[in-house]
This record gives C-alpha cells, structure tokens and sequence, in this order.
C-alpha cells in the first residue's frame, strides 16, 4: 500500500495537485458540514472551519512528506523553520510590509488624494486584532503558496516557469468570485500578481519562509490599521482605479506601483546574492 501511495511523486504536478486536495476535502466535508448545519453564528461556523481545514491541511502535509516523497521534516523542508534568523527575517517583513502601505498612504496624502483622520475607535486594540489577523493569514497562505504549492511546481518546473505559475495561481484562487465582481475589481489582478512574485523572490533569498510570511502579514496588517481604524478619507481628486476600488490598496495604479518598487527590490537583492554565489 506505502509503495503505492509513494508512486504518487512521479505523477504530473496538477495530478499530485488534484490528489492532494481531494483527500483534504475528504477529510475536511465529514466534519465541517455538521458545524455549518448546526452553528448558530455565522462568524463562529465560518473560524471552526477554517481552523479545521487548516489544521487537517498541515496534519497531511506531514503524511504527504512522509509516504510520498519519504521526507520526514517536510515543513522545514518548505522553509518553516524554528530558528533565529527566520524569526528575525519575519519580523524584518512585518516591519516592511507596514511601512510599505503608510508610506503608500502618506504619498496620497501629500498629493491631496486623501485626508487623515482621527480615529473613532480605540487605536491600541485596532492594533493588536490586526496583528493577530495578519500574522494568522500570512502564515497560512504563506505555507499554502510558497511553501507546498511552490514546491510542488519547482518539483516539475524550471524555476523562473514555476514563479510565474505561483504567482498567477495566487491570483487566480483569490479572485475566486462572481463575474460582475471579478470585473468590478480588476485592477486588482496585477497587483496580486507582483505581490506573488515579490513573495516568491523573498522565499528563495534564504530558502525560508519567515520574510514572505513577515512580508504579506505586514502589508495586511499595516492596510488592517488604516482601514478598520477609519484613518483616512480619499477626496475624490482622483478616480479609483488610481488610489484604490474599494478602498483596496492593491485594486488600484498606486499600489500596483509600490509592489513593483518591492518586488524589484527583493529581486535585485536576489540577483546580487546568486551572483555572489557564483563568484565564491
């Protein structure tokens, strides 16, 4: 039975892919759908799910690792190490990521685009909850798209094709909505693109995933701040697919920008530390 299972690794990637998730949501629907029959409150359904699916997601990535590719510390093997230096990279991000999107903030604000407020709730908390929202999604979705995913393409792919292709695939899966809304929002699909490979750069510069997952908590977290705080008012001088549709940063022309400036900078660093690699 092992020595079938273990078959699975010389499959094409979108077949192991497609297994994968299949067992996951065979493990997943038998418990999440008594929750949502039985829950009362949407909001408390939809975190027990979440957290089911994601602990389930981790628990067969431990067995995927073990009994098909026969590596016992898979996670470390993505890059979810416990080490100083990743923890340091991921405070770095956070710290990034969070002066990324009020630096963003600030240049509107000196252009007259928008106006800063005071808050109307209590700042400190605001904070905090961010906090904890950002890390938790950038965790996730870090281990999800540049640990399992990336893997998983690197494992077929050439690397540059296997970049592309994470970064497209995180685009595509977070526009997983109605036509009229994928169409509203638009703008933001380029942007989410540049955050991908951004996001993959910062993976490879260490082989670790504490500064993608510093970097996308940071950027959540610092847009988290603003918007649920209520601390600026765009004044409408310019039309929102420059500033933002919705509100959203990424939807619009200014923050496709700034994620270019970042990606660019993690890229160039790359670039210079393969180079100097090559000179050793």
């Amino acid at each position: 039975m092992w020595h079938k299972i273990s078959s699975i690794a010389r499959y094409p990637v979108f077949v192991r892919l497609g297994f994968f998730i299949l067992v996951l949501l065979l493990m997943w629907l038998p418990v999440a759908i008594p929750i949502y029959l039985l829950g009362r409150d949407p909001n408390t359904v939809s975190i027990l799910t979440m957290l089911l699916l994601y602990g389930e997601f981790i628990f067969l990535l431990r067995w995927w690792g073990k009994r098909v590719y026969h590596q016992r510390q898979i996670l470390q093997h993505y890059g979810l190490v416990r080490t100083r230096r990743n923890w340091l990279e991921l405070l770095r991000g956070l710290v990034s990521g969070v002066i990324l999107v009020f630096s963003l903030f600030l240049v509107e604000g000196w252009l007259g685009w928008l106006v800063w407020l005071p808050t109307t709730g209590f700042l400190p908390q605001i904070i905090l909850e961010g906090l904890i929202v950002a890390i938790a999604v950038g965790f996730a979705e870090e281990l999800l798209f540049r640990g399992w995913l990336l893997d998983e393409l690197e494992r077929d792919y050439r690397p540059a094709v296997a970049l592309w292709m994470n970064a497209i695939l995180f685009a595509l899966l977070h526009f997983i909505k109605p036509l009229p809304e994928i169409l509203r929002t638009l703008p933001q699909f380029p942007a989410l693109i540049v955050l991908g490979l951004a996001l993959v750069w910062a993976k490879r510069l260490r082989n670790r995933l504490g500064l993608p997952i510093g970097l996308h908590a940071g950027l959540i977290w610092g847009y988290y701040i603003i918007n649920v705080g209520q601390l600026t008012q765009y004044s409408g001088q310019v039309p929102d697919w420059i500033t933002g549709v919705d509100r959203n940063p990424l939807a619009g022309v200014m923050g496709l920008l700034f994620l270019a400036i970042l990606a660019l900078g993690i890229r160039q660093r790359l670039n210079f530390l393969v180079s100097g690699k090559q000179a050793k």
